[in-house]
This record gives structure tokens, sequence and C-alpha cells, in this order.
């Protein structure tokens, strides 16, 4: 039944856009094509992992930060990178971060050691996080209605794509540049495509945009402060591995968490108490739109990046097939998850949240299938059975990102539109590094615990997959109950219209 709270149809351009026609969506295509080749790093290093390991000699935690690093950096520059795209230019921001990124894919690419990888990688995410959040405000600026349900059904079938699509691509790269230098090809190729996607976005990109009337401040001290709180909270799962060395006191950093949050509040009600623009406008956080919007994909992307890290681990470590291999198997997820993105972009504006339900409890069912296919059938079989699980999720999965991208911002004004996109993406990176932590660290505790001794080592990687697994299903029967209490409460605030 059609979702009542849907966003209004409406086909104008939003106001102050500086483009019109079919230069707007020449613009959204490099906005959207950036986005890519910023998820793909999220998912396509995961596969050369193993060949970093053995280039570099690189131990678990420099592992986990190569993975969860990245998230935390993207995740520490999105906040203050949305607030100066907002108030100044995004165009100009998003040039900064795409040069800076194609910059730090290259000295990924050349590391000469696993501490100078570290280093660039940490830098590569923060540029990341510096493009990300123009990218979710130029959309919201260049389309309003169900044009830009439309645009955001696009955006979600590419970064579903690209995740799903990075450890095939990733496993691709390592076969032709051979198992001790073919990681290096996962950066090198960010360059060339950084550089044409800057010529593009110099030529196409709108030069202009609103601006909401009154104070333009830069709250420097509320974006630290948010920034150290993000910081403190990620810290923990970013230095956790499931191994030995695991240090008990790194969870010490939680409490320093508490203490920067509460700081952040104080001062940015006073901020906003004195007449000045914060970082983040807490009234935001009423809509309930944008709340559970947040909060469900921040539950959806702790899981989804985990299960494909588990799968490439357990498909090239326990039944011992090569990355390429490995990787095919999310090919189904990609291509179902692309098509269902498109069609829920078109079809968010009739049933809303109701979409997104439906998503997650087809997301679920075909990972379980994913499960059952990794465990119960003998190793030549189980690849093939859980690349046509992977395609069943994938169909759920293309009804989750968009429409929840869509129905999160329908309410935030373009003004505002890369800050709100911005603390949207930082949700996305904090799951992101509490899932792959949380799942990948049970992964490699169970490894550690049976392993030594044991005479079946196919048998002992079957349950450390499965206990990863757990996690991640865990996870997404989270972000489905949070969907489903906001089905309730649209139906609920408008009870004589259908839900």
């Amino acid at each position: 039944m059609p979702d009542s709270s849907a966003p209004a149809s409406a086909s104008a351009p939003a106001p102050g856009t500086a483009i019109h026609g079919r230069a707007r969506w020449q613009a959204f295509a490099v906005c959207v094509a950036v986005a890519a080749l910023t998820i793909l790093d999220l998912s396509k290093v995961n596969v050369g992992l193993p060949s970093i390991e053995k280039s570099l000699g690189a131990g678990p935690t420099e592992l986990q930060v190569i993975v969860a690093g990245y998230a935390l950096a993207f995740g520490l520059a999105l906040v203050p990178s949305g607030r100066l795209g907002d108030l100044y230019s995004r165009k100009a921001m998003f040039i900064i971060g795409l040069s800076a990124f194609t910059v730090a894919s290259a000295l990924c690419a050349i590391a000469p050691s696993i501490q100078l990888l570290l280093v660039a990688r940490i830098l590569q995410g923060v540029a990341a996080g510096v493009q990300m959040p123009q990218v979710l405000g130029l959309v919201q600026q260049l389309f309003q209605g169900e044009e830009r349900g439309r645009a955001f059904g696009l955006f979600g079938a590419t970064i579903g794509v690209a995740t799903a699509i990075g450890p095939t691509l990733g496993g691709l790269l390592i076969a032709i540049g051979g198992p001790s230098d073919g990681w290096r090809l996962l950066f090198w190729m960010n360059v060339p495509l950084g550089i044409l996607a800057l010529i593009f976005a110099l030529r196409l990109l709108p030069k202009s945009q609103p601006h909401s009337a009154g104070a333009r401040d830069l709250d420097l001290v509320g974006i630290l402060l948010l920034g150290a709180s993000v910081f403190t909270f990620m810290l923990p799962f970013v230095l956790t591995t499931g191994g030995p060395d695991d240090s008990p006191w790194r969870w010490l950093s939680l409490a320093g968490c508490a203490v920067a949050v509460v700081l952040f509040i104080a001062w940015e009600r006073r901020y906003v108490a004195i007449g000045k623009s914060p970082a983040i406008r807490f009234e935001l956080f009423r809509l309930g739109s944008y709340r559970n919007g947040l909060l469900l994909a921040t539950a959806y992307f702790a899981a989804l990046p985990a299960v494909f890290l588990l799968t490439t681990l357990f498909l090239q470590q326990g039944l011992g097939f090569e990355p390429v291999f490995a990787g095919m198997v999310s090919i189904p997820f990609a291509l179902t998850s692309a098509v269902t993105a498109l069609i829920g972009g078109r079809l968010v504006g009739r049933y809303g949240r109701s979409l997104v339900v439906l998503g997650l409890v087809i997301v679920i069912v075909g990972l379980v299938l994913v499960l059952l296919a990794a465990v119960l059938p003998p190793a030549e079989d189980s690849i093939w059975l859980m690349a046509g699980a992977m395609a069943v999720a994938g169909a759920g999965g293309g009804l989750v990102i968009s429409p929840n991208q869509t129905l999160t911002l329908a309410e935030i004004p373009p003004t505002q539109g890369g800050t709100a996109g911005s603390m949207a993406q930082v949700g996305q990176r904090v799951g992101t590094a509490m899932g792959v932590a949380a799942a990948s660290s049970l992964f490699f505790a169970t490894l550690y615990r049976e392993g030594p001794g044991s005479g079946d080592t196919v048998m002992v990687y079957h349950d450390g997959f499965r206990s990863g697994f757990f996690v991640a299903l865990g996870l997404l029967a989270v972000a489905l109950v949070i969907g489903l209490l906001d089905l309730r409460r649209r139906r609920t605030s408008a009870p004589g219209a259908p839900a």
C-alpha cells in the first residue's frame, strides 16, 4: 500500500540550481562516478589483504587498519567537509577531495613499506570524506520530488554495484599483477580514473548554489569535538583483530567518547543560543524520516561490508579459491541490486518505507541462504550455491539503499543537503568500522581458538565463517526493526491515510 509520508512529487529543478535539463544529469553522472570510485576502495581492497600481507609483511592490526582505518578517516572528514561545501562551494570541495584522493591513491600504489601504506591509506580515506558529502549535497541541489527519487535510484544502483563488484575487480587486478605486487594495481587504477573525473568535474559541475539566509559560521570547536567523538568511538573497533594481541585497554577510548559527546552537545547548544550556525543542527534529528533513515543505514552498512569481507576470506583462506574466483561470488549481488535499485527509485514515492522493509526481509533471507550454502555442501559446490544466494540478497539490497536515501533526505532543505548527507555518511562509516571489526574478530578468534591441532581445517573455517556471519545477520535484524518502527510511526502520524 502506498506510504502517505513518501516525498511529494515535483519535477522542477531545485531553487538556486545553476544548470538545467540534460546538464543536470551530466553533472549527476560525474558525481555518482566519483562516489562509486570512492566506495570501490571500501570493498576491492579486501581481496588484496593476503597479497599485502605477503608483500609487505603486514600483521593483523595493520590489515585491519587498511580496511577499517580507511572508514575511520572517511568518517572524520565528512562533517567538516559537508559543512564547508554547504557554506561556500560544493564544487570547490569536490575538486579538492578528488584531487587529494587521486594523489593518495598513487602514494598507496608506490608504498615501499606497510607503515607508508597505512599513512597513504588514511590520507586516501580523508580525501574520500571530503568529496562524498558534496555528491549528496549536489544531488539535493540538482533534483527534487520524483526526479530526486530517480536520481537516488541511479545513485543506489551504482553504489550497490561498486560495493559488490569490488572484490571481483580486486581479484582480477591481482591476477593481472601477480600475487606479490598485484595489490598495487588496486590503487593505480584510481589515478587515471581520478584525473578523467577531474576534467569532467571542472567542466560540468554547477558553479553556484543556494545558501541559507543568516549566519554562515564555521563552528571549528564543534567540528573538533564531533571529530573527537567519532574518533574515540571508532578507534577500539579499528584496533580489534580477534587475535591474542588485542589489548583490552583499547575500550577505554569509549569513555573518552562519552566525554566528547557531552562536551559537543553542550557547546552546540551554547553556539545556537548566541545566534550562530552550529556544525550540526540538532533539529534535523527531530525529523523522524531523517533520524530513522540514518539509524537504518548505519545498521545496514555495518552488515554488508562485513559479509563481503567474510565471504572473500572464507573462500580464499578456507576453501583455497583464487582471489578472482572468490571475488566473483559477489557479482550476482551487484547485478540484481542494480536492477532493483532502479526499480526502487521509481517506486519509493508510492510505497515509501514499506519498500525498504520488504528489501531488508529479502536481504536477510538471501544471506541465510549464503550461510547455508557455505557450510553445508562440499567445497566445490559451495561457491556456486553462494553466488546464487547472493543474487537473492542483492535483489533485496537494491530496495534498501536508494529508497532509504531518498526517504532520509526527503525533508531536508537543499541548503543543508551536504551537512545532512555527511551525517548519514558518518553513520555508514561508523557502522562499517563496527561491523567489520565485530564480524572479522569473531572469525579470526574462532580460527585462533580451534586452529592449532585441528585435523579438519575446512571445518574450522566453517565455524569461523558462521560466527562472523551471525553478527551480520544480527545487524540486519536491527535494521529491520528500525524500518518497522518507522513504518508504524508514519502510519500513526497519518491515521486516516493509506500506508
